[in-house]
């Protein structure tokens, strides 16, 4: 008998060795890898210190193509390949193939959980092409392993959570967690008593001031700058006044305050306390997506003090999840990637201030310059849509006046390069191709969906932004858009350090060899070595 019970707990060790109990993934949105420098004297040690300093850091971390939005992001990190593959080629986007606006998770075949809007209840990962990390747990533990998603955008939830989760869950402006039919009839009771603490009062309550004395914050331009939006109509200035800004709109003012992401961290420790998340040995996996930092970073910009502020409360929020996972799963026993969906722009007004010829670009004058292009040189309206760099053809009306498409995308491009704005313009016969020498068109190539995308796809010069004047954005292949933090720490991550260049569309193949999973089915198996060897 005792023979028998030594083996037993053998084997149970055996099996804890060979897969952490959970696997925390953090993505935090709009995050430059340069903020880890630029804000490192200011965090603590237990924050990003702790997952650098202990873990293993690569330093030089892209995306690998383009569009870098947020949908398209987080598909790319958990399928371990590109939109050409994935199909999540934007955020929102035209649909070639049906000639409609599309958002990534729209699902008119599920419906609402929660006490949200109705349209925020219209949302699955139906449109994704390619499995996730996340799938192939599931298929690897007989879906016995428990998968959860959760942040405050449905995208930032759905995608990373994948086709098989038992839940994603994401924010709603009444202040509550809401979820979608896709996942099951009703909210859990946890969550259902946890929306019903209004757990996002007390931030509100709080008001938004600074963490640390004003001087602390000499990385970033004076408050109140001038390439600073306003903040639901009022002057970016400390301290604001959450709790007014919330009685004259409604709880999604807390996405653009820090207060988001501590949101977010108490919604998580819920999830896995109630969902018994790493509490045995067959692995779990929670994705949680950090949003506020997008909504900060567009309306305030790169060099706010309020984003700035927003780095060093989250540094806080993660070193006080880390401390939460250490006494619930055990250190050793779980193992955290943090990474970000893209990283974002400067932004132009403040480069042009400084010398740097470079300028604002207004989607509608371009939109409107195309339209009169073809209407002076084929007698027609003929574009059918601009967006997300995307230009569609209405080959309906070339066929109608006997236009040859060829000569009317050749004519667009010519056209368009005489522009001062722009780098380059690709028809989609060059995109389908692409080139081994043009490292752009091949970013292209890797985020284009021949169903889906336009006949050309523009790129602008670099440091052009399709954006106001204040705040910043992000979409394009240049470095200060594709370059974010990879972070490994936890079971079985050795302590280190890289400098090499690698790719987002690593991390997937690399969890699938680490946990001994196969690999998501789009991915093309490109591993992160140094944290697979211990």
């Amino acid at each position: 008998m005792k023979r028998l019970l030594v083996i037993c707990l053998l084997s149970v060790v055996g099996l804890a060795q060979e897969r952490p109990k959970l696997v925390v993934g953090i993505v935090v949105d709009q995050m430059k890898m340069e903020y880890l420098y630029r804000f490192s004297n200011d965090f603590s040690e237990n924050g990003f210190k702790r997952l650098m300093n202990q873990g293993y850091t690569f330093h030089n971390a892209h995306y690998n193509y383009m569009p870098t939005y947020t949908a398209p992001g987080h598909a790319s990190v958990y399928t371990g390949t590109t939109p050409s593959v994935h199909g999540i080629v934007g955020n929102e986007w035209f649909n070639k193939a049906t000639s409609k606006e599309l958002y990534c998770t729209d699902d008119e075949a599920v419906t609402l959980l929660g006490n949200g809007v109705e349209s925020e209840g219209k949302m699955s990962p139906k449109n994704l092409q390619a499995t996730t990390i996340t799938d192939e747990l599931k298929l690897a533990t007989n879906f016995t392993g428990k998968v959860i998603g959760i942040s405050i955008k449905d995208r930032g939830a759905i995608l990373p959570a994948g086709h098989f989760a038992d839940w994603a869950f994401w924010y709603s402006k009444t202040g509550e967690f809401v979820s979608s039919t896709y996942y099951g009839k009703e909210l859990p009771k946890w969550a259902i008593q946890f929306n019903a603490e209004k757990n996002y009062l007390k931030y509100i309550d709080k008001g938004w001031d600074l963490l640390k004395p004003k001087e602390t914050y000499n990385e970033s331009l004076t408050d109140n700058n001038p390439y600073e939006g306003k903040l639901f109509k009022k002057t970016p200035f400390f301290p604001y006044n959450l709790k007014e800004m919330y009685e004259a709109n409604d709880a999604g003012v807390l996405r653009t305050s820090p207060y988001g992401n501590n949101l977010l961290v108490d919604f998580a420790k819920k999830t896995i306390e109630n969902e018994n998340l790493g509490k045995d040995n067959i692995t779990d996996f929670l994705a949680v997506s950090f949003s506020s930092t997008d909504y900060i970073g567009h309306v305030l910009g790169p060099r706010s003090i309020e984003l700035q502020d927003t780095y060093l409360r989250l540094d806080e929020t993660i070193a006080d999840f880390l401390t939460y996972l250490d006494k619930t799963v055990g250190k050793g026993n779980y193992l955290v990637f943090l990474t970000a969906d893209h990283a974002g722009a400067e932004n132009v007004t403040y480069l042009k201030d400084n010398k740097y010829n470079v300028s604002n670009l207004n989607s509608k004058n371009i939109e409107q310059t195309i339209k009169e292009y073809t209407e002076q040189t084929f007698g027609e309206n003929l574009l059918l849509n601009y967006s997300n760099y995307n230009i569609f053809i209405d080959k309906t009306k070339a066929k109608q006046k006997a236009l040859d498409i060829q000569v009317v995308k050749s004519g667009i491009k010519n056209f368009l390069l005489t522009q001062d704005y722009i780098k380059n313009v690709y028809t989609e016969e060059q995109i389908q191709q692409s080139s081994p020498t043009d490292m752009y068109l091949q970013a292209i190539a890797r985020g284009y969906d021949p169903k889906q995308n336009g006949e050309l796809i523009m790129l602008y010069k670099p440091g052009y932004v399709e954006y106001s004047s204040t705040g910043t954005t992000h979409g394009s292949p240049y470095s200060y858009d594709t370059h974010v933090p990879v972070l490994f720490y936890g079971w079985n991550i050795p302590k280190g350090e890289s400098f090499v260049k690698k790719y987002i569309t690593q991390i997937a193949p690399t969890l699938a060899q680490k946990l001994k999973l196969t690999m998501p089915n789009g991915t093309d198996c490109q591993v992160l070595e140094e944290v697979l060897i211990k």
